[in-house]
């Protein structure tokens, strides 16, 4: 359930220790530094953003950054200990954590001060580390989100009340991989898009009820890491997802499986990349040196099937993400290339360069920039060019979170967001 109206009083009043439900959460102080706000109302409302690409419609950015770095304008605390990363919506930011065993949703306003926290039940404790991992989706007011266990919650987006859930692995027999549930949930129309694992490959429900609309048959893998998302190509809606080692196109209207693809026969490895969609085509990388592949997708009547288009050994990107600008890839790779910053050629699969940069990390781009943040706490700006890794500024976020820093990085309303465990990072990029 949402969070009690004594526990929303506590929180208004700045409290710093509260008690619910047998969890203590420790809110601590909260920095804040008010800056001004775009007119615009600044909106990335699920994971990756408003078109699920990752990239932000920002403009008017800084190209390099001052030595130090661009101005931290404030840090939130205690909004639990994990990996999700920031939604944006109508004036409030909202992220997951994990309080010891606990799933909590904190939605925090423009200057990072808690406006409500939210209940989201037990997460699994089997994936190593622990802490959150999926980031809430955004839509109509009201908030979606899937904890690690397969809980999924519908909570109004406002006030964090509850208005439906159901847990996948009860409702579908749905069953994780061995590092959780780690998706988002995908919003298509009047539907909300999951995928169980186990019996039930994908499931659409109802978003007003969570009543099940369809859902597609079992391809014989638990859930896999990644997110789905939503492709119209040649007349067919698809929606494209990840079992935990294939990738899988659904129609997105019926349920049906369309096609199935095995990136990798035999032996150990992790996609937690989300899939690059283009032009019919999809990219799809897995770490642990199994590479990336490109997928060409076939229209022909009522049967849609895919065939590889190139493959590279080059670039095994594990869960930091892959962008595509101006006709070119860019990633890091995980065990092939020692970590390196990769840049493939997206019609050809030609390696361009590698470089060490930052080491491993994740990205996201915006106003032609590609904003780099490393997992032990660096961060880079970066001019996306085929020629070289051109980082025109660095910094180093403050210490105090714990664990990697695997949460994706967000640019919007001219901040970067940068989550690190138990804290958020907000900082002004804007141009003066």
């Amino acid at each position: 359930m949402a969070v009690t109206e004594l526990l929303r009083h506590l929180i208004a009043r700045s409290a710093s220790r509260i008690i619910a439900t047998g969890v203590v959460f420790f809110l601590g102080p909260l920095f804040v530094n008010p800056s001004a706000v775009s007119a615009e109302a600044p909106c990335w409302p699920r994971f990756h953003g408003p078109h699920g690409d990752n990239h932000s419609p920002d403009t008017g950015l800084l190209k390099k950054w001052p030595d130090d770095g661009p101005r931290l304008i404030w840090t939130a605390k205690a909004i639990g200990h994990g990996f999700a990363g920031v939604t944006i919506a109508d004036g409030r930011i909202y992220t997951a954590g994990e309080f010891q065993d606990d799933t909590v949703i904190t939605a925090l306003d423009m200057d990072g001060r808690v406006q409500w926290q939210a209940d989201n039940g037990k997460g699994r404790a089997t994936a190593s580390p622990a802490g959150a991992r999926c980031t809430p989706t955004i839509d109509g007011g009201r908030l979606y989100h899937e904890n690690a266990g397969g809980q999924l919650v519908c909570l109004d987006a406002g006030t964090g009340d509850r208005v439906w859930s159901l847990n996948l692995a009860t409702e579908f027999d749905g069953r994780p991989g061995a590092y959780d549930h780690s998706e988002s949930p995908l919003i298509d129309g009047d539907r909300v898009i999951c995928c169980p694992g186990g019996a039930t490959a994908m499931v659409a429900l109802d978003k007003a009820t969570g009543k099940t609309v369809w859902r597609s048959p079992s391809v014989g893998e638990p859930a896999g890491y990644t997110s789905p998302i939503l492709v119209h190509y040649q007349g067919m809606r698809m929606i494209i997802a990840m079992s935990q080692f294939q990738l899988i196109g659904v129609n997105a209207d019926t349920g049906e499986l369309l096609w199935q693809f095995k990136h990798y026969q035999s032996g150990p490895f992790c996609i937690c990349a989300l899939p690059v969609y283009h032009d019919g085509q999809v990219f799809l990388t897995a770490g642990y040196g199994k590479g990336s592949v490109l997928l060409q997708i076939k229209v022909e009547g009522k049967n849609v099937s895919v065939e590889p288009v190139w493959q590279s050994t080059d670039l095994d990107n594990r869960q930091g993400g892959v962008i595509l600008l101006d006709g070119y890839l860019y990633g890091v790779a995980d065990r092939n290339s020692n970590a390196k910053w990769i840049c493939l050629d997206w019609k050809t699969g030609k390696t361009m360069y590698a470089e060490r940069g930052l080491g491993q990390g994740s990205l996201t781009c915006a106003d032609g920039m590609l904003y780099v943040l490393g997992e032990r706490g660096k961060v880079g700006l970066l001019r996306p060019t085929p020629a070289s890794h051109d980082l025109t500024g660095t910094f180093t976020i403050p210490k105090g979170g714990e664990g990697p820093v695997w949460a994706h990085p967000v640019v919007c309303g001219g901040r970067l967001y940068i989550r690190h465990g138990d804290f958020l990072y907000v900082y002004d990029v804007r141009r003066a």
